[in-house]
């Protein structure tokens, strides 16, 4: 089965296309004119074979008077009736005119004697014996029991290249066999020879590879001179036939000259990408070494480092693909301008997005909204900053939660960093009760105060404070406010400083009457001391408040 156009064959046929290749330019250089002026010429053809060429002026182009003598030319062989032998030659004074019995074929003047280097009247006698030729083959080839002959030739050519594809096959199946049982074992062999150094399976690969490679070749080959064969037996099929090896040669041929013709344009872009790859890794260093603090810059943080190199890297890569650009092959060319154009928009309508997530994760680095660690709140999530990436932010909630916020949606949000002042000043926690105007309000601050020495894990200094937050329909709302200096501790640290509060409320017969009520009950809404350890809970020895 064929997979891939063996490239050894094909660097082999470019680099034979100069010695094969016999095209002639169509300007040629006219012998006695005026500093070797070069005139465009045309080829006249019949069945695809060039007969001579003729010359053209402004109006009346080369490649126009050809094509016109050539169908002329085709149309006198197509009709049988005329025979070959009534060409004749009419000299002029000026002109050389051919004719066939009285049908016109073609003028040749002084001007395309020059172009050959020939006298006008010689030249006129060669171009009569190559059209008398051309139209005994033209007609002779369409003679039906030479197409007759030729098909025969054609399946016979046909049933060959079948033969030869089946034998092919079984050729390399039995050879796939052969290599199978003799070296795979040796392979393994070596493999624990080497100590794993040469890995088995990579070297199976690349034999394989090679057997497939060979396989290619000669089913290219084969059809090569298969379709070469069967399509130069008829006259409408022999120009593709002769053409064939072009159409591969001449596509490589014209690769490779470009290719020399860029080597010099090849070396800038190697000594631009040697420098600038050596000037990033300069930088990176600098950078890192800012970011490890055995460099230190004034009113720079370290943390700034990484980001600051990505941009400057960016900038230096964006600079070096400006100066690179006219010296890409083919960055002149139309194509490239379209598909870089057609690039640019794809990307700017698909990525703006990207960009803003960009943009943003560089403004809240430089920002300092928070760092690696930090308890934050965005919107509704509140977690500990585990990642921070140029698109995404990864935060882990205290339920052990994965959250990743786009950059863009950071920005836009309103962001709360329990940790940047809590192992400084600490960060206040607070909760409210509601308590009826029947409690003395210093009862009421004693109370919550108590509560709050009775909880682990909250900072004595600052000592914690109560407020009147509001004297409400029904009850007066305290406010009491703690110090922690550990974000992540805050829900353990809530849930404690809620359950104290139950409990001094109840040891002194206080009901909280939050958020609001509608009538004095007959009983105070308090537990009694020895109802506090109700089945299932557990006993006072037990008892651990958080």
């Amino acid at each position: 089965m064929m997979r891939r156009v063996p490239v050894l064959g094909l660097i082999v046929l470019m680099l034979a296309f100069p010695v094969l290749s016999g095209a002639q330019s169509p300007k040629e250089r006219i012998p006695g004119t005026e500093e070797g002026q070069a005139f465009e010429t045309a080829p006249v053809k019949l069945d695809g074979k060039e007969l001579f060429r003729v010359r053209g002026v402004t109006a009346y182009p080369a490649e126009t008077r050809a094509k016109a003598i050539s169908g002329r030319i085709r149309a006198f062989a197509s009709d049988e009736t005329v025979s070959p032998q009534l060409l004749r030659v009419v000299e002029s004074a000026d002109r050389s005119d051919i004719y066939a019995g009285e049908r016109h074929l073609l003028t040749l003047v002084d001007a395309d004697a020059r172009v050959a280097g020939l006298e006008r009247h010689l030249l006129a006698e060669i171009a009569m014996a190559k059209v008398v030729d051309a139209v005994k083959a033209y007609r002779r080839d369409r003679d039906p029991g030479v197409l007759l002959n030729n098909t025969l030739y054609a399946l016979v050519a046909t049933a060959l290249f079948a033969v030869f594809l089946f034998v092919l096959r079984w050729v390399f199946r039995r050879f796939d066999a052969l290599v199978d049982r003799r070296l795979k074992a040796k392979f393994k062999g070596l493999q624990t020879v080497s100590h794993h150094f040469i890995q088995a399976e990579q070297l199976w690969g690349a034999l394989r590879q090679g057997l497939r490679t060979v396989r290619v070749v000669c089913i290219l080959a084969g059809t090569y001179l298969y379709l070469n064969f069967v399509l130069s037996l008829y006259p409408w099929t022999r120009p593709s036939a002769e053409g064939m090896l072009s159409l591969l040669l001449d596509p490589l041929s014209a690769m490779g000259k470009a290719v020399l013709a860029s080597v010099p344009d090849l070396a800038f872009l190697a000594v631009l990408a040697v420098v600038t790859r050596f000037l990033l890794r300069s930088i990176r260093l600098f950078f890192v070494t800012v970011a490890q603090g055995t460099v230190k810059l004034s009113g720079f943080e370290p943390e700034w480092a990484l980001p600051t190199f990505k941009i400057v890297r960016l900038t230096i890569l964006a600079f070096a693909v400006v100066m690179a650009y006219p010296y890409i092959p083919g960055s002149s060319s139309g194509a490239f301008k379209g598909v870089s154009l057609f690039l640019g928009v794809i990307l700017s309508l698909g990525s703006s997005s990207f960009i803003a997530n960009i943009i943003a994760g560089y403004t809240m680095t430089y920002r300092r909204a928070f760092r690696l660690g930090d308890r934050i709140k965005v919107d509704d999530y509140t977690g500990d900053v585990v990642e921070i990436r140029n698109l995404v932010t990864h935060l882990r909630t205290p339920k052990n939660e994965e959250v990743v916020l786009p950059n863009s949606v950071i920005l836009n949000s309103h962001v709360v960093n329990y940790s940047a002042l809590a192992k400084k000043q600490g960060v206040i926690l607070h909760t409210t009760v509601g308590i009826g105007y029947e409690t003395p309000w210093r009862q009421v601050e004693a109370m919550l105060l108590m509560a709050a020495e009775r909880t682990p894990g909250l900072m004595r200094e600052p000592p914690p404070f109560v407020l009147a937050k509001s004297l409400g329909d029904f009850a007066v709302n305290y406010e009491l406010n703690v110090h922690c200096d550990d974000p992540a501790a805050i829900p353990r640290l809530y849930s404690a400083l809620h359950l104290n509060i139950l409990d001094v409320f109840n040891e002194y017969g206080i009901q909280i009457m939050t958020p609001a009520y509608e009538g004095d009950p007959e009983l105070a809404k308090v537990v009694p001391r020895e109802q506090w350890y109700q089945a299932p809970a557990k006993g006072p020895s037990d008892d651990k408040p958080a």
